[in-house]
């Protein structure tokens, strides 16, 4: 077994700690729900070293004020909100098929977090599934010859500690015949998250794709917004009064965006795939999960239960015929291939706005 990767930032460092000194001019990026919290934060990372980000967000008007407020301060790329919901395949067809031009890196960053109820899509997925899994696989696969297009374009993955809690539990995904149960659901869409990277870093190797997944660390953001406040309480995050707590081991979100950064834009982790981290470094694997809140289970890493999730995810989508979308790629050697992207419509440095989107968010 190769050795762990491990690099120079620890725990603290934040996003800007992780891309100092790098120029990420030309290159162009997605990141997923990168309206707010970990997803803003590396935004604002990756613009600042050049980068020329499109977020991908439920609502674009409430993303405007963050569009302008980066595009005004320090970017020194462009930022561009696009609508996007991941829970609804079409959505994700539409975000797809306008992708213009070679993608030099997807950020998988958005999610939903401990849904009270069950609840299902219209294609029958658990909603905490479709949303952090089966949205951002559909995603990935449909900007996939974007992404080869482009030289040695990386995938990361924002997968959680939760993994830990669950397999991928395939004779019963969505909870049609055990009790639902929401940290279940949640911890099993953080494994398929795993298996996303390790599938797609075996599969799309040849193309000179990698792909790696992450645990972000404990952040208070907008993930926990469907936790009442007892839970909140159970967990620590809320005093007895009703305000939030702050654990010694929680990040700024600017800290825990900075792996995400790492993964998809540092020199130092270029060529690395199939792995998972945390804190900068890579994860050790463990065996036996119980009492563990580090490290990336086996389960999760496993390449058979890779390839057996990326084969079930695709009937998914081969049921809805939309697998799977080709995106159109112009060749490097352009020198406006950062302005191909049929969204791409201001002058550096400014805001675009799409507006639309079958559901707000």
């Amino acid at each position: 077994m190769s050795a762990l990767v491990t690099t120079p930032f620890g725990a603290r460092a934040t996003a800007r700690d992780v891309v100092d000194g790098v120029d990420l001019g030309g290159r162009r990026y997605v990141v997923t729900g990168g309206g707010s919290g970990i997803g803003a934060e590396t935004v604002r990372a990756l613009a600042g070293a050049g980068a020329d980000v499109v977020i991908g967000v439920r609502d674009t008007s409430r993303a405007q004020a963050f569009v302008d407020e980066v595009s005004s301060r320090d970017a020194r790329g462009t930022v561009t909100a696009v609508s996007l919901d991941l829970a609804d395949l079409a959505s994700v067809q539409s975000f797809s098929s306008g992708w213009e031009g070679p993608l030099d890196g997807l950020v998988a960053n958005a999610g939903i977090m401990a849904i009270p109820t069950r609840e299902l899509t219209p294609g029958g997925w658990e909603l905490q599934l479709a949303t952090n899994f089966l949205g951002h696989f559909a995603l990935a696969s449909g900007l996939h010859d974007a992404l080869a297009s482009a030289a040695q374009a990386r995938i990361a993955v924002v997968s959680s500690t939760a993994h830990l809690r669950s397999p991928f539990v395939f004779d019963d995904p969505h909870f049609e015949v055990r009790p639902y149960d929401r940290w279940a659901a949640y911890a099993q869409s953080k494994t398929a998250d795993v298996l996303l990277a390790v599938a797609a870093s075996r599969r799309w190797a040849d193309d000179g794709i990698t792909a790696n997944a992450l645990m972000p660390g404990w952040i208070t953001t907008n993930l926990q917004r469907h936790l009442d406040d007892a839970t909140l309480r159970a967990m620590g995050a809320m005093d007895e009064t009703g305000n939030r707590i702050e654990q010694d081991f929680f990040k700024t979100p600017e800290q825990g965006a900075a792996t995400s950064v790492l993964l998809v834009a540092s020199p130092l982790v270029a060529g690395v795939s199939g792995r998972y981290f945390e804190d900068n470094q890579e994860a050790e694997t463990i065996q036996e999960t119980e009492g563990h809140n580090v490290g990336v289970a086996a389960h999760a890493v496993d390449p058979d239960a890779a390839e057996r999730l990326w084969d079930y995810a695709d009937r998914a989508l081969r049921d809805r015929k939309i697998w799977r979308v080709r995106a159109r790629t112009t060749p490097r050697t352009d020198v406006d291939k950062a302005r191909n992207h049929r969204w791409h419509r201001a002058a550096p440095g400014s805001a675009a706005l799409v507006t639309g989107g079958p559901r707000g968010g």
